[in-house]
């Protein structure tokens, strides 16, 4: 590609991590157009509009708008970061823990069911406390440690009749007792670039709920883990998490696709905007080729 490559950054809201990723774009002289995805539409018998673009760049808050602009936009044939499968599969837990589980990835033990009278018997069979989240949500939210068996009747009965289709699937996790802190480990294509400790006196350590960033060491075991786990969903701009079991050692808990790095950013010094756009590029440029597309 002779010129310089056209970049798409789509959006949902201008957070601190998108100002970044303009900052680093501009510094690089980059020729990019910011897409708010409140205002986009596809005409799907057109899409000459998008080929301006060589690569764009989903940075969409929205599962489902991010999800299903990505499946247009790559059945066209048009380069994104991430790719519609990784988003697929990075943004429904059970679809990861399927995928890490067909890899031999440890992870913790996982149970699904669909009714509460099976969600129970599963927890039953687990033994309390245990992990309830949505398949789909992020920020831990509407997530439940349930202790004993009359908060599972109850968690179990409310999120029943709350209607959401996707509250009809109960995923339901064995509870890991961490050591105050879990481990977000940042890859970038197929490489981890940083990691940090997500410090917290609460049982959910995410930054965004007052979790403390701390400077995590990318340990030979730590990479080995991580390297396998985008082996198996597929290269990208992603943030793993990672859990510390007392026996099991690491448990690799979630990955996200449309990662924050407000505070891994800083606290490790590492400059992840200007890591992300470089990949773009990359990717606009035909310099590496993300795993085949699958629906």
């Amino acid at each position: 590609m002779s010129r310089r490559p056209r970049i798409g950054v789509m959006y949902s809201r201008l957070r601190v991590e998108e100002k970044w990723i303009f900052a680093a774009l501009e510094r690089r002289g980059i020729d990019y157009e910011r897409l708010d995805d409140r205002n986009l539409f596809f005409d799907l018998e057109d899409p000459g509009p998008w080929r301006r673009f060589d690569a764009v760049l989903a940075r969409n808050i929205s599962y489902t708008r991010g999800l299903y602009a990505l499946r247009v936009l790559n059945a066209w044939g048009i380069p994104t970061v991430n790719t519609a499968r990784v988003a697929e599969v990075c943004g429904d837990k059970l679809a990861t823990s399927a995928v890490l589980a067909a890899a031999g990835i440890p992870q913790p033990h996982t149970r699904m069911a669909f009714t509460p009278e099976a969600a129970l018997q599963a927890m039953e069979e687990m033994g309390y406390p245990v992990v309830l989240k949505p398949v789909v949500g992020s920020w831990g939210r509407l997530l439940a440690k349930i202790n004993d068996r009359d908060a599972a009747e109850a968690v179990l009965e409310h999120r029943a009749t709350l209607g959401s289709v996707q509250h009809q699937v109960f995923y339901i996790q064995e509870y890991i007792d961490k050591p105050g802190r879990d481990i977000r480990v940042l890859v970038i294509g197929e490489e981890p670039i940083a990691a940090i400790y997500r410090h917290s006196e609460h049982w959910i350590t995410n930054t965004a709920r007052g979790g403390r960033g701390e400077v995590c060491p990318l340990t030979d075991e730590l990479v080995d883990l991580v390297q396998r786990v985008v082996r198996a969903i597929g290269p990208g701009v992603l943030a793993i998490d990672i859990l510390e079991h007392p026996q099991r050692g690491y448990l690799v808990n979630e990955v996200n696709h449309t990662m924050e790095f407000h505070t891994a950013q800083p606290v490790t010094g590492v400059d992840i905007a200007g890591a992300i756009v470089d990949y773009v590029l990359k990717v606009a440029r035909g310099e590496t080729v993300p795993q085949p597309i699958a629906f």
